[in-house]
């Protein structure tokens, strides 16, 4: 397999710029030292890769597109062939892992597409050791100025949030009708549409220890401008534009 470039591309800005930034804003990045990792939606692997580096016994990447698992499982060949017995890419759902002593679970910028998210979460509860963590970060949220990913084609900030979910997507329909393509639902985009309150909610009822929860955890300038506009009445939920989480385990 023929890597292309744009995926190596992509795997090295996330490995360079993006993976530092995520355990920045999780506080740093765990000892990895000896763990059983997952990583939930890992895409093209390069932040299993930065786990593998660190120390870790084993690290499982899962995703549900094939792929992003083929680069991944290739690129691992080819480029980090020093790995083949620490990394385990898999086009798996986390619920059917046989696997249940991860001392870790990671997540970067996937929980805003799970649409059975409170499932997942049980599923990644359930194969967690007592104290194991959950350390997410995701975003945009659906309310959000940029919450649709683009993936509507509307032309202006909150577009998919003003109007209704039947005209979003004919008015997406009539774009994809000369491609053969049509969706039926947001969810066909891989969106979740969930709201900040859901995520609130869905994380205080998953039986986790919530050790940290942070919203619009970013120093840019912009992220800094929504968390004021965020405390106005009723703009929270249109000025939360991410959240990061770490989740643990309760020992038993």
């Amino acid at each position: 397999m023929t890597l292309k470039q744009c995926d190596l591309d992509y795997f090295s800005k996330r490995g360079e710029v993006e993976n530092p930034r995520y355990w920045s804003r999780l506080g740093g990045r765990p000892d990895f030292t000896n763990a059983v990792v997952g990583d939930i939606g890992c895409g093209h692997g390069s932040l299993c890769v930065d786990i593998a580096l660190s120390g870790a016994r084993k690290v499982i990447g899962f995703d549900l597109n094939a792929n992003l698992i083929d680069f991944a499982r290739e690129n691992m060949q080819q480029n980090y062939p020093q790995l083949a017995n620490t990394l385990d890419f898999r086009f798996q759902d986390v619920r059917e892992a046989p696997e249940d002593n991860f001392d870790f679970f990671v997540s970067k910028d996937t929980f805003e597409h799970v649409i059975d998210l409170p499932q997942v979460l049980a599923g990644m509860k359930q194969r967690l050791r007592s104290g194991g963590r959950i350390y997410t970060g995701f975003g945009p949220l659906w309310n959000s100025p940029f919450g649709d990913h683009g993936r509507t084609r509307m032309p202006f900030r909150w577009g998919h949030v003003l109007f209704s979910e039947s005209y979003l997507i004919a008015r997406l329909n009539r774009r994809l009708a000369s491609k053969g393509q049509a969706v039926t639902s947001i969810y066909d985009l891989g969106l979740n549409k969930l709201p900040l309150s859901a995520y609130r909610r869905i994380f205080n009822e998953c039986g986790l220890s919530i050790i940290m929860f942070r919203i619009n955890n970013s120093t840019r300038p912009l992220s800094r401008v929504f968390s004021l506009l965020r405390k106005l009445p009723l703009m929270e939920e249109y000025f939360s534009h991410n959240i990061y989480c770490i989740l643990e385990k309760p020992q038993t």
